[in-house]
């Protein structure tokens, strides 16, 4: 292909001249365009006008360039960077192949003559044009232009700056508090490179040889770098200080928190240290208050399940619970709910630990055992605030339960979240912790219990032929195997070899019905057991995850693992 520099083309006269949108569209899309300020093709994307793939393949035609699935293409990273992350990200671009007389870009938007210019001024050399798809283009250059090889030369320079200090400590290290210390800059890129991966976590674990940095991405723990332990003291340290915590005490547990700014990021830093043999290790969850709540109709449930919990939650009265084990998003699920009770008309407090989120026109206290402002003492004050809602951040103890089961029941609506393995053993749960059948039968209104499992890369999801031993476990779990087709993911660079990319929730829901209510206020734990499993609207979470597996979602593994995990 000859090597030309592009066409400028007014792209809505266009797309009305090849009949791809109307006149009327084009002129609703340029009049939505003024206050939106998207590009006129995602604008026109957006409307539902045309589909990306027809905008894309119009443009390759009319240009005479390729449209390249990028997805599929073996990308060599050198090649990548031969453009630098700013611009590469500036102007939409990444290059895919260099030859000895040119190289060939993929653009977002190849009629950016400026774009154009710019690349080709940086790299150089001749440029052939390909368009690509904006939302690949982008998770390539969050693939390709990872940190990990930053983070080992800090690391590393940080290592030679404590050999280098005679008699010099991890403490004294940090208090040179200049902002390009290698300390510094090793921090910023790790939580740098932790955001543009979403991962939900960094753990910092010192070894008797090594210094372990993991993050855990989808929920599975993976090792970023292993670098010399004598800076562990050094990353802790600082660690501490920005969450103002006390140097000095290594000997103890401490909790903090700091906000960071990250890529036009709001990152809320929760951190946790922890005193072991070869040092303290340290966990830091990150919370994207960029990123906005996700709305109930955003979670992935049912909408059956969604019209269920919505009628519950906008009862004047009762308690709903949410279950699941740390990390399977029961406080999204609490919050997506709250956002949605949050007017003017209904007060709202919340009594957490720690808080999460911050919500607008949301009452929210954080407990303080230090102070002796615990969940308890908290709530027998809230009671007299006159709220309409109230949301407990967890039923940790037998005084919470009870004064929470009481506000349920004279006029307040109550959430929170229970730890439990599923919907039925909640109420069973809150017996064993001392409150009252018939407290729990005159308030519960429902349980929900959640997990995430995950889904499967898009990019390299291909039909899974399952050996006879795994057709053996799922039937064994009561589910259908002849004649379903199961996918799993082969492995590519978008979802960094795993196979899986992003999770999804799975649910179970129990809602309370007056045969229920009557044989739990009876005590009777092992008919209401019975008949919660027995009622034909009552969908377990391995049930709830085999669906997610028949239909490509997820994988036959995440079943098996949720199923193993349940009473089967």
């Amino acid at each position: 292909m000859a090597i030309q520099r592009p066409k400028k083309i007014r792209l809505g006269d266009l797309l009305v001249e090849q009949k791809a949108i109307t006149e009327e569209q084009l002129m609703a899309a340029l009049d939505t365009q003024k206050s939106t300020g998207n590009k006129l093709g995602r604008e026109l994307i957006e409307s539902g006008y045309i589909s990306e793939d027809q905008l894309l393949d119009i443009l390759a035609r009319q240009l005479n360039i390729d449209f390249i699935d990028i997805r599929s293409y073996s990308i060599n990273p050198e090649t990548v960077k031969r453009i630098p992350e700013v611009q590469a990200r500036r102007f939409r671009v990444i290059a895919l192949a260099e030859e000895p007389n040119h190289i060939l870009i993929g653009m977002a938007d190849p009629t950016n003559i400026f774009a154009y210019d710019e690349v080709s001024r940086l790299v150089g050399k001749p440029v052939n044009l390909a368009v690509v798809k904006e939302d690949d283009l982008l998770k390539a250059i969050d693939s390709v232009y990872r940190r990990t090889a930053d983070i080992s030369n800090f690391a590393a320079e940080l290592g030679q700056q404590i050999s280098a200090v005679e008699g010099s400590t991890a403490d004294r290290t940090v208090s040179e508090g200049v902002t390009d210390a290698p300390v510094v800059k090793l921090l910023h890129t790790m939580l740098e490179d932790a955001v543009q991966v979403n991962a939900s976590d960094i753990h910092i674990e010192p070894d008797i040889n090594e210094l372990r940095i993991r993050f855990r991405i989808d929920g599975t723990l993976r090792v970023q770098t292993t670098t010399d332990h004598r800076i562990s003291g050094a990353l802790i340290s600082r660690l501490k200080l920005m969450s103002g915590l006390d140097i000095s005490e290594k000997r103890l547990p401490q909790d903090g928190r700091f906000h960071i700014e990250v890529r036009g990021n709001r990152i809320d830093v929760r951190l946790s240290t922890l005193p072991l043999p070869y040092g303290e290790s340290a966990v830091m969850r990150l919370l994207n208050q960029s990123a906005g709540l996700l709305g109930i109709d955003q979670l992935g449930m049912p909408d059956t399940l969604v019209k269920k919990i919505r009628k519950i939650s906008r009862s004047p009265h009762g308690l709903m619970l949410v279950t699941g084990p740390t990390g399977s998003g029961k406080t999204t699920t609490l919050y997506a709910l709250l956002s949605e009770l949050n007017n003017p008309e209904v007060k709202i407090i919340t009594v957490e630990d720690p808080v999460e989120y911050r919500l607008n026109g949301v009452n929210q206290v954080q407990v303080n055992p230090k102070v002796e402002l615990t969940f308890g003492r908290v709530l027998r004050s809230v009671l007299r605030q006159d709220p309409d809602v109230v949301m407990i951040g967890e039923m940790r103890d037998q005084e919470t339960i009870e004064i929470g089961l009481r506000a349920s029941m004279t006029g307040h609506f109550v959430m929170s979240t229970l730890h439990t393995n599923d919907a039925i053993s909640s109420a069973l749960r809150l017996i064993d912790m001392g409150a009252e059948p018939y407290l729990i039968a005159g308030s519960l209104r429902g349980i929900l219990a959640q997990r995430l499992v995950r889904r499967i890369c898009s990019s390299c999801a291909a039909t899974d032929t399952l050996d006879s031993a795994t057709k053996l476990m799922l039937e064994d779990m009561e589910n259908e195997v002849q004649g379903v087709t199961f996918k799993r993911g082969s492995g590519c660079r978008s979802c960094n070899d795993t196979g899986y990319q992003g999770r999804i929730g799975i649910y179970e829901f129990l809602q309370m019905d007056t045969e229920l209510i009557e044989t739990l206020h009876n005590g009777d734990l092992i008919g209401f057991s019975n008949m919660a499993k027995s009622r034909p609207e009552f969908k377990s979470l391995m049930q709830s995850a085999y669906e997610l597996a028949a239909k490509g979602i997820t994988t036959v593994d995440e079943v098996i693992k949720v199923g193993y995990g349940m009473e089967i």
